[in-house]
């Protein structure tokens, strides 16, 4: 580690130290958020966003669950670990002063408990009263209670359906995470019914305009051309969906899109932020005339972006393209047989541009790129059932369309505040210095990997650039990508740390996110001499979003994640003994837990189970399991 960063962190680690020791004994009342692995992290009341959270051990959390708001206590440095005087404050629950929910969620299980879907709840809870007829293993609804010790407990007020059933199971997490179901019959008909307001436009029908999406994307928001200008230099037209035109500010879908705020694609099933019809009606189809706000973007030899405009058009997509096939184009030149002619020349052109661009991008913002895999679901949403599950890596036909969004988000996102207008932004702040030195310890103890201040953006680029190509890496990368900070939204253009870039706004996909369709009808009013709403009034909106994102990410992740231990528990019931190549990312008392890379699911293995004792396992260590070993 460079000297500069020993020094940086001692000085954070002798503040911690101090404002420790202020602070102990002190009693405070706030927010406690609960981790999946049991421990929390507490917000006192009128915190202000710089502060720092208190860390909640798992064993001191009492009864709290996510989001209570609690009395806490701050603990005194522990004797005999002598480290704890250089950490942050620590502190022990003494009271829950109010719960955050009034139910939730669980499957029934023997006896009179049940078990929460929701991993940041108790593993087990006590119930009582009338089971209404639910038998075990079903899904079940449960208000809340509590015992006189503030035990958290409940009675069951609604069966949902048999665990195990992809329709139960999506409908349990539907439930759970609070999910909006699809739209009526009648919405969709008055949707669609909706006449585009009008606006000056340009006529970019003769532009040789392409869409690249997943194979089996049903919404088309996005669309790129490429020109070659005389002096050498090109424009990058990134042409998207003009929502707005479609969507007024105050309309009933308008506030139907506020409460929904995202398109939720939950494994099997998708839930969108417009209706269905009206979704296809704005979408840019191959062949059709398609109404679009365009960002044209000057762009040099070298990848620099040195001009653009912003302009609502008229387009036609000419062709329609996958990440599939324009992959295996780039990667061996195969061209399918229903590609058009200026389809292959256009496309290496484009690919070159965008190229240079990411490589202008890498040098002059820095930005951090973590190369884990995707592993997902795949579920085939007609026939409701699991056809197997995906691992994959971002490729390059994904990156030239993420690139070219970046850009225009960028542009959008700086045109703003010129044109004193308010937006909302993506913010992602740098990683807590606390957060940093404890990754950085636990890399140093576990792997012998120097790491340093991953909160400085050149450090943390050269800590994975270092990282060696082998089975730890995704282990670490996953480490690190849990030590910063949530990204958000927000009404001030503040740093995006990932990105590396400031007056960064959401643009690029208004039929999927409604913190886009705002930036897009605050452009619409503005291109109109009408009147804008002010960042006061956007920062209710903001807020919704960054806050119904999680939650969207939580079902998202529970959905997964229970049809991923679905699929494996068929696979057992195949073959009982077969072998998972597991990794240990946890070494407890009594056991350890791992994660099954291929499946991206974590599991516990007791130590019963196990040829050699637990002192002599390290994270990061591989093993072959049998499946009958493991719990999940």
């Amino acid at each position: 580690m460079k000297k500069s960063k020993k020094i940086r962190l001692r000085r954070i680690a002798r503040r911690a130290a101090e404002r420790r020791l202020e602070r102990e004994g002190e009693t405070l009342t706030g927010i406690i958020r609960i981790a999946g692995a049991g421990y929390g992290f507490f917000t006192p009341d009128d915190a202000p966003p710089e502060a720092e959270e208190i860390f909640i051990p798992a064993k001191f959390t009492g009864f709290a669950t996510d989001s209570d708001r609690v009395k806490i206590k701050i603990l005194p440095p522990r004797p005999d670990h002598p480290e704890d005087s250089a950490k942050g404050a620590v502190g022990k629950v003494l009271e829950i002063v109010e719960r955050s929910r009034t139910g939730f969620v669980a499957e029934l299980l023997t006896g009179s408990f049940v078990s929460p879907l929701n991993k940041r709840l108790p593993d087990v809870v006590p119930i009582h009263g009338s089971r209404n007829g639910a038998k075990r293993g079903d899904w079940v609804r449960i208000e809340c209670e509590s015992k006189n010790n503030g035990e958290l407990t409940g009675r069951i007020t609604e069966v949902i359906g048999q665990a195990g059933e992809i329709t139960a199971d999506l409908d349990a997490v539907m439930a759970e995470f609070e999910l909006p179901g699809k739209y009526s019959a009648g919405d969709e008909a008055e949707a669609a019914a909706i006449i585009p307001a009008e606006i000056p436009r340009s006529d970019k029908r003769e532009l040789f305009v392409l869409t690249i999406d997943p194979f089996d994307a049903k919404d088309f928001d996005d669309a790129l051309s490429i020109e070659k200008n005389e002096d050498g230099t090109y424009t990058l037209g990134i042409h998207i969906a003009d929502v707005a035109a479609f969507i007024r500010p105050g309309s009933k879908f308008d506030k139907l899109a506020a409460e929904r705020c995202f398109s939720c694609y939950l494994p099997g099933r998708t839930l969108p932020m417009l209706p269905a019809g009206l979704t296809a009606k704005i979408s840019m189809q191959a062949n059709c005339d398609s109404l679009a706000h365009s960002v044209f973007l000057k762009v040099d030899q070298d990848g620099k972006v040195l001009s653009g405009e912003r302009c609502h058009t008229l387009i036609k997509v000419k062709q329609r393209l996958d990440y599939d096939e324009v992959q295996n184009f780039l990667d061996r030149g195969t061209v399918p047989a229903h590609w058009l002619t200026e389809t292959a020349a256009t496309l290496p052109v484009m690919a070159e541009v965008i190229r240079q661009m990411r490589r202008y991008r890498e040098k002059s913002e820095e930005f951090i790129d973590l190369p884990l895999p995707e592993v997902r679901v795949i579920c085939d949403e007609k026939k409701n059932m699991v056809t197997g599950i995906e691992k994959r890596f971002s490729r390059e036909s994904e990156q030239l369309v993420e690139e070219c969004m970046l850009a225009a988000n960028q542009f959008v996102g700086r045109l703003l505040p010129e044109k004193s207008v308010a937006g909302i932004y993506r913010i992602h702040p740098e990683p807590e210095a606390e957060k940093s030195m404890e990754f950085s310890d636990m890399v140093t103890a576990n792997f012998n990997i120097p790491c340093g201040d991953i909160s400085n953006r050149r450090y943390c680029r050269e800590f994975i650039a270092s990282l060696p190509d082998d089975e730890c890496k995704p282990l670490i990368l996953s480490m690190l990508l849990r030590s910063m900070m949530r990204a958000s939204y927000a009404v001030k253009g503040e740093l995006h740390y990932a990105l590396g870039k400031t007056f960064y706004a959401h643009f690029t996909s208004p039929i999927r996110r409604y913190t886009d369709l705002i930036v897009h009808q605050q452009l619409w009013n503005f291109d109109l001499n009408m009147r804008t709403r002010s960042a006061k009034n956007l920062e209710a909106a903001a807020i919704r979003a960054s806050e119904t994102e999680e939650r969207i990410d939580g079902a998202s992740f529970a959905a997964n994640d229970r049809l991923k231990r679905r699929i494996i528990q068929q696979e057992l019931e195949h073959d009982p003994a077969k072998v998972f190549h597991c990794t240990v990312t946890r070494v407890l008392n009594s056991g350890i837990q791992v994660e099954l890379p291929d499946y991206a699911v974590y599991a516990y293995v007791d130590d019963r189970y196990l040829k050699q004792p637990l002192s002599t396992l390290k994270i990061g260590m591989s093993l072959d399991l049998r499946g009958d070993r493991i719990t999940f």
